[in-house]
């Protein structure tokens, strides 16, 4: 992903997908080791003919593997979830797992009858019941709405935390910080410092080669951005830095990779370069994209949005 950073940014919210506030149950199992925690209102999106196409040019086959998992447990994602969850977290020895978290009328007793029906019974981990869903795929009931799920030993990772066997989001002010400045939006992603350095890293592209970034990117800090599909397409991206010439010198190296990015670039490509607003402020780097639907739906088609979807 190294050509639009409006694309690859709007495609970070596409690599899984889910949005609003986290209910506390579904807060206390993500480990404050979280590099990267996306929300989406699924209800919303599904609203939105633009979003919906978005989804799937990109949909990747993990978030096809969710929805099916879903219809597996007898949960219908277009009609019963409201938001989806997605958390990547670094394990100690710094490689990454993740897990999903579904909230919405998910009709716990429904869903536990049917593995009944089925002759499926769960296994118990500390206070919960663990089930199957699919191949290599397991859930569990946080409380009545809301269902945990993913590889075994992530789920176990997010209960553990719940648990507090081990520290979970709620002890990181970093994330818990930009999850406040952000939860109020549809579509909202948080990253760590990692998580930022290296989303900032393939955004710029060659960009990112230039003497400054070393220097800039040891002094970013967390990250979070959001989008709206309510009036057209509305994008913004909140990066906090060190100081104030760390923000500025940072928002020189973007508009330095936007420019590089307009050579060789269509009309419609060039005009979504162009819409793109980046500045400093105070310590802080930021970026805005509006358009419309039928501007965004025509970046959709682009060769350049192809080649960053692949």
């Amino acid at each position: 992903m190294n050509k639009s950073f409006l694309v690859v940014s709007v495609l970070l919210a596409g690599t899984f997908a889910t949005a609003a506030p986290l209910n506390s149950n579904g807060r206390a199992v993500i480990p404050a080791s979280a590099q990267q925690i996306i929300c989406v209102d699924y209800r919303a999106m599904h609203n939105s003919p633009t979003a919906m196409e978005l989804k799937a040019r990109v949909l990747p086959e993990s978030l096809k593997e969710v929805e099916s998992s879903l219809k597996d447990m007898g949960i219908n994602p277009d009609k019963d979830v409201d938001q989806l969850t997605f958390v990547s977290f670094r394990t100690q020895k710094n490689g990454l797992r993740s897990f999903g978290i579904a909230q919405g009328q998910l009709n716990m007793k429904q869903v536990l009858a049917g593995y009944k029906k089925r002759k499926v019974t769960g296994t118990k981990y500390l206070t919960s019941m663990l089930y199957p869903v699919s191949s290599g795929i397991q859930m569990t009931f946080l409380d009545e709405n809301t269902i945990l799920f993913g590889e075994p030993i992530s789920v176990k990772d997010g209960l553990a935390a719940q648990n507090g066997d081990t520290p979970n989001v709620s002890n990181s002010s970093e994330l818990i910080d930009e999850i406040t400045s952000s939860e109020s939006e549809p579509v909202w992603s948080v990253l760590d410092t990692i998580g930022t350095q290296t989303m900032l890293r393939s955004a710029l592209g060659d960009a990112a080669k230039l003497a400054d970034y070393d220097t800039v990117k040891k002094r970013v800090g967390a990250s979070r951005y959001t989008l709206d599909f309510t009036r057209g397409v509305d994008f913004n991206l909140n990066v906090t830095t060190s100081d104030s010439m760390t923000a500025g010198t940072l928002a020189t190296l973007i508009k330095a990779g936007m420019m590089y990015r307009k050579m060789g670039a269509s009309p419609v490509e060039k005009n979504a370069i162009n819409d793109m607003a980046v500045d400093s402020d105070s310590n802080s780097l930021r970026i805005h994209y509006k358009s419309d639907d039928s501007q965004f739906q025509a970046l959709l088609h682009s060769d350049l949005f192809a080649a960053v979807s692949r």
